[in-house]
């Protein structure tokens, strides 16, 4: 059997991991703070995430994915990792959760359906 014709080869080769999806945060009054862009997420950066927190805690592992996988418009890292312990100490928590709900893709279906009827 040729390589590319191999199930792993098709499988990775049927998604685009260079496609983003963009996060708005706006403030209180509505007017946009930060653009914050997502690739999507591997399994392999779901385990550097865990690596990294140290910890078995989900809300740090959440968060430390936060800042491992936001990018500004260009391309660059929103956050540093040490940023972690910073977002969750000095963020509002309704506002850390709506991002990293959107990170992790939670309530998008919602989303997208309410968006095809529009």
């Amino acid at each position: 059997m040729p390589a590319s014709n191999r199930t792993v080869d098709m499988l990775v080769g049927a998604f685009d991991l260079n496609q983003r999806r963009k996060f708005e945060l706006k403030n209180a009054d509505g007017k946009t703070i930060v653009d914050l862009y997502f690739k999507p997420i591997t399994r392999a950066d779901r385990k550097k995430a865990q690596q990294l927190s140290g910890t078995e805690e989900a809300l740090d592992i959440s968060t430390q994915m936060l800042c491992q996988m936001a990018e500004l418009e260009d391309g660059t890292k929103a956050f540093a990792a040490a940023d972690a312990a910073k977002l969750q100490r000095q963020l509002p928590e309704s506002v850390l959760n709506e991002i990293e709900l959107f990170l992790f893709g939670v309530g998008e279906e919602a989303g997208l359906d309410e968006a095809k009827n529009d």
